[in-house]
Formats: structure tokens, C-alpha cells, sequence
């Protein structure tokens, strides 16, 4: 089935309270709109090759790159540092609890910046043993989160990511995992947090929630079924859960809690609902903000669209609706998608990664078994914390002499959504047209790789997929360099380069155009909302099957 990519019009509205409204609590610098993240989980019965398919990516407006982090070993006794610091929203401490003896070979996006929470920072990714994850924000309720101890103890969102990445062999050992942790250890919140757990056979979402009382509770979602988290929920769960370990787990306290606050009385019910009782919120109820224009919170609606329009669902599908650009813009962080299967062996799991905002970026395969990515998808200084108060440290200089992607990729996107009814479908058709190449040629490249791991030729495989990767995420910055050059030549030519709007408004003091390019420091009009492609009516261009590889040739006819 061609890939996807619907526009919906936006309907009906709701005013979206950010976690910081929930907390009733002061807010840290960076952290005024906490709508983070999605994720989409399809079952395998319900994919065009059998395989699961988990994506998604995160929002943060920070720096951020790619790492395959090796298999680690450490002495007993070794600790990892876990929590958030006083500039948090809600306040902690950093604590060390025990680090795992050995911990497994992962792929991740890690990001430089969320304030009160150390970097570097990860919402999951995809680990040598096919277990992916994904995080995604998932609002506790006011009465909860007023719970919350000051100062917080206990490992974050992006420590329990991290651990899971480490340690898991399956969906559901990562939730016994990260849920011991909380027992444990307690947990971090930045107001409600959640998180989407795969393998090829089934996958979990688990709720982590604010307060300070150590609340879990997760479900399983299997072969049969579709998740869509925008943000991230559970489904009402039965009184006798705990006699259903297969299909619901939670802290020992989770009902009992409730019922202890007054908040839950169990006579004559036979469901326990986590949303009403500990979110105070419930799916489908539409909430559009600037970093979400077209709107979250409409999980049926996408599970419907997976399920119907979509189904059977293909890799193409899942990367085109992870760049749907009703929800990846500027605050993306990255794309992720991973097909979960038989890959015959470990080194061969890959994870499909655009770089930023898959809006505007190509996704590339990066195995599990490559060594290293290229130093141009490494940690550059562009939108990392303090970059402008020092000049670049002397051992990092060669690093920052090279291309960043991230940049490049942003320029692209700021050109596309500036006249997106012009750029979107043919930037779109030449990404679709590189990922088409590699989706064909993958097959070929596995083949080799696992008749050298056959022949004993480790070595062998392991340089043809660092290879491979290495190529094709240059591939993929050179294409990104080729788009964004002709795109910013034909808006010269024809709308040339808009400048910001708002500088120097009667009556106002003069700033510096340099102290004011930050959203939220003042400017006004177009300029002071998130960048995106999303514009209602888009929807209404005539398109084949969701796909624009038919426009392909129509920015670089010569093929980039």
C-alpha cells in the first residue's frame, strides 16, 4: 500500500491546559508548553509483512544527535546517576542507584536540553534484542501532582528510557523493569509521562504518574490491535487485573491508593479507570496549541485511520504518517520508526531515524550492528545549552568543522513551511523517491551481512552495515543540501526571503534583532508561532494514494 499522508482539517477546538497549569506549580525556563511527543504502535496481524512497527518521535527544541551506544560492562558495585536537579519544574535531587553489570548495544536520538533534567537526554530507541521504545508525555491529574514531594527523588522519563534500552530482552521485561525501578527508587516527574514498549510479538504502553506515590500501571497491547499515544493512556482496567498478568500490570499500591484518598469507592464496580481517577482527562477530547496546530489528543481517530486506511500497514506507511505534518514541525526532535521481526540476527535490527523533523528529513536504516555514524549526525554545538557564551573548546573543532545534519535539515524544513502549499509535496516527493532506493536495496545489503555473520565473518558483516549507514546518511545530507538550496532559490525568486514581523512596534523600545529571535520574547504575527507545514485546506491537493513519489524530478529533475 503507497505510503500516506493525510491533512485533516482541524474541527473543533478545545483550549489545551499545559502540565505546568495541572501542577499549579511555578514553571521552569523552557518548559511553558509540555505537549511532548507521539507514538504509534500497529501489531503485526495488521502489517503488510508481519512484522510489529512501533514510531514516533519527541518534542524538544534542542540540540540533537545520533548514537549507537556499545554493549557496556561494569564492576560491582557501579551506580548511575538518575533524577532531576532544582531546576526542574517540580523541583529534586540527583540520586545514584545500581548500574546493571552489563548493559546492551542501542541505537538512540539523545537531545541537550529539558530544564532540571541532565543531559544527555533519550526517549528511547531500539536495542540489540528488538525491544523498541518510545516516550510520550502523558499528563497526571491537579490533585495528583499537588502530592509531589519537594524536593523529588528517583529516575526521570529519559533515565527510564535509557535503563530499558540497557537492560530489556522483551516489551514486557522493560515494564517489570522500569516499574521495580519506581518501586524502588521512586520516580521524577515532569507531570505525567508515559511509555510504548515493542517486540515482534506484542507491545506495552505504561503510565508513570506525577504525585510522588510511586503509581504505575501498564497494558498490553497485542497482534491485534493499533495505539496511538498523542498523549499517552490506558484503558479502563478490570478490579481483577492482578489475576491478568499477561494482560495488566501495576504497582501493588494502584488501586489502593485511590480508594485510601477517597478518590475511587470499588462496591459494585467492576473496572478501575486510571484516566479518570489518577489523569483526570480522557482520549479523544481535541485540544489545539501552537505546537499543535492541527490538534492532539485524538487518539481514536488515528487508531482508526491505522487500522482502516492504512491497513495492512507497510514500513512506508509508518514513516510517511511519523512525517505527517499535522504533527511533525519544528518542535520534532527526530523520526523514528522500527520494524520489529525475524531479523535472523541481532546486528541486524535497524531503526529507521530522521535526524529532526522527519516533516522535512529522510529516514535512513541504522543497524544495530554498524559501529559508528558519520561525525556529521554527532552532537553539535547548534541549539546545544551555552553555545553561545564561550567559543568552541579546541578538542571539539574538527567535530564542529563538519556539516551538521540537524542544520541542514532545519534549513529545510523553515523554507518548506514558509510557503508550504508551494514546497511540501514535491520536498516531499524527492525524500519519498531517496527512501524508496534504500527500502530496495535493503533486502540485498541483509542478505550479504548475514551470509558473512553465517560464515563466521563477524568482522566482514560488521563493516558492511557501518558502511552502509555511513553512506547513506551522507546520501541523505546531500539530498538535504540539494533541497534546501533549490528551495530557498525559488522563494527568492518568487516571494523572496520574509523578514520578522513585530521589531520595533510603535511605542516600543528598540531589541536587537539578534536578543529576539526566541518564540515567546515579545515578537508578534506569524513569526511568534512554531514552524509548520500543517495548513487546513492543504488536504484538499489531488494526490494518488497519499503519495507524492509522482512529483519526484519536479525540484531536482536531474536527481539531486
Amino acid at each position: 500500500m503507497a505510503a500516506l499522508l493525510l491533512l485533516l482539517p482541524a474541527g473543533a477546538a478545545s483550549t489545551a491546559r499545559t502540565t505546568a497549569e495541572h501542577a499549579g506549580a511555578p514553571v521552569a525556563q523552557g518548559q511553558e508548553e509540555l505537549t511532548k511527543s507521539i507514538g504509534f504502535y500497529v501489531g503485526r496481524n495488521l502489517t503488510e509483512d508481519g512484522s510489529t512497527l512501533l514510531g514516533g518521535f519527541g518534542h524538544e527544541p534542542s540540540s540533537h544527535w545520533l548514537e549507537i551506544v556499545p554493549r557496556r560492562h561494569f564492576p560491582e558495585g557501579a551506580t548511575t546517576t538518575v533524577g532531576v536537579t532544582e531546576e526542574a519544574g517540580f523541583p529534586g535531587v540527583l540520586t545514584e542507584i545500581p548500574q546493571a553489570r552489563r548493559t546492551s548495544r542501542y541505537i538512540t536520538s539523545n537531545y541537550s536540553e529539558f530544564a532540571g533534567f541532565p543531559a544527555p537526554l533519550t526517549n528511547g530507541g531500539l536495542n540489540e534484542h528488538g525491544v523498541a521504545a518510545r516516550d510520550v508525555w502523558s499528563p497526571s491529574s491537579d490533585r495528583l501532582l499537588q502530592l509531589t514531594e519537594k524536593p523529588q527523588t528517583g529516575p526521570n522519563y529519559s533515565d527510564l528510557a535509557r535503563i530499558a534500552m540497557e537492560r530489556a530482552r522483551t516489551a514486557r521485561e522493560a515494564v517489570e523493569i522500569i516499574g521495580a525501578l519506581i518501586d524502588e527508587h521512586g520516580y521524577s516527574t515532569y507531570g505525567g509521562n508515559s511509555h510504548l514498549f515493542a517486540d515482534e510479538n506484542e507491545g506495552w504502553v505504561f503510565v508513570n504518574y506525577g504525585g510522588s506515590q510511586n503509581l504505575w500501571a501498564a497494558e498490553r497491547l497485542g497482534p491485534d490491535e493499533v495505539r496511538v499515544s498523542f498523549p499517552g493512556y490506558l484503558n479502563p482496567f478490570p478490579l481483577d487485573y492482578e489475576n491478568r498478568p499477561g494482560e495488566y500490570l501495576a504497582s501493588d499500591n494502584f488501586v489502593d491508593f485511590a480508594v485510601e484518598r477517597g478518590w475511587f469507592a470499588p462496591e459494585g464496580k467492576d473496572v478501575f479507570d486510571p484516566q479518570a481517577v489518577y489523569a483526570g482527562w480522557q482520549p479523544d477530547d481535541r485540544q489545539v496549541t501552537p505546537t499543535h496546530p492541527w490538534g492532539n489528543n485524538v487518539q481514536s481517530e488515528l487508531e482508526s485511520e491505522l487500522r482502516t486506511e492504512l491497513g495492512p500497514v507497510s514500513l512506508a506507511d509508518l514513516l510517511a504518517y511519523v512525517r505527517d505534518p499535522r504533527w511533525s514541525h519544528d518542535r520534532s526532535g527526530y523520526g523514528h520508526v522500527a520494524q520489529l521481526g525475524n531479523a535472523g540476527r541481532p546486528e541486524l535490527n535497524a531503526l529507521w531515524t530522521a535526524v529532526t523533523g522527519a516533516v522535512a528529513t529522510p529516514y535512513v536504516p541504522v543497524y544495530i550492528g554498524a559501529e559508528d555514524v558519520p561525525p556529521e549526525y554527532k552532537q553539535h554545538r547548534y541549539l546545544t545549552s551555552d553555545a553561545a557564551s564561550s567559543h568552541v573548546a579546541a578538542d571539539y573543532a574538527p567535530l564542529e568543522a563538519t556539516r551538521y545534519a540537524t542544520r541542514t535539515f532545519k534549513r529545510l524544513m523553515y523554507h518548506t513551511c514558509e510557503h508550504p502549499r508551494t514546497f511540501l509535496r514535491p520536498v516531499t516527493a524527492e525524500i519519498e523517491k531517496f527512501e524508496q532506493r534504500l527500502l530496495r536495496e535493503q533486502p540485498r545489503v541483509e542478505r550479504q551481512a548475514l551470509r558473512w555473520f553465517r560464515a563466521g565473518h563477524d568482522d566482514k558483516a560488521r563493516a558492511l552495515l557501518t558502511g552502509q549507514v555511513e553512506r547513506r546518511l551522507l546520501d541523505a545530507l546531500d539530498l538535504g543540501e540539494d533541497l534546501a538550496r533549490e528551495v530557498e532559490d525559488r522563494t527568492r525568486e518568487r516571494f523572496g526571503i520574509r523578514m520578522p514581523t513585530g521589531r520595533n512596534l510603535p511605542g516600543e523600545t528598540y531589541r536587537a534583532e539578534s536578543q529576539s529571535m526566541n518564540r515567546g520574547e515579545g515578537l508578534s504575527g506569524p513569526a511568534n508561532d512554531i514552524v509548520h507545514c500543517y495548513r487546513e485546506g492543504i488536504d484538499d491537493y489531488p494526490r494518488e494514494h497519499g503519495s507524492y513519489r509522482g512529483l519526484a524530478g519536479t525540484l531536482l529533475p536531474k536527481g539531486g
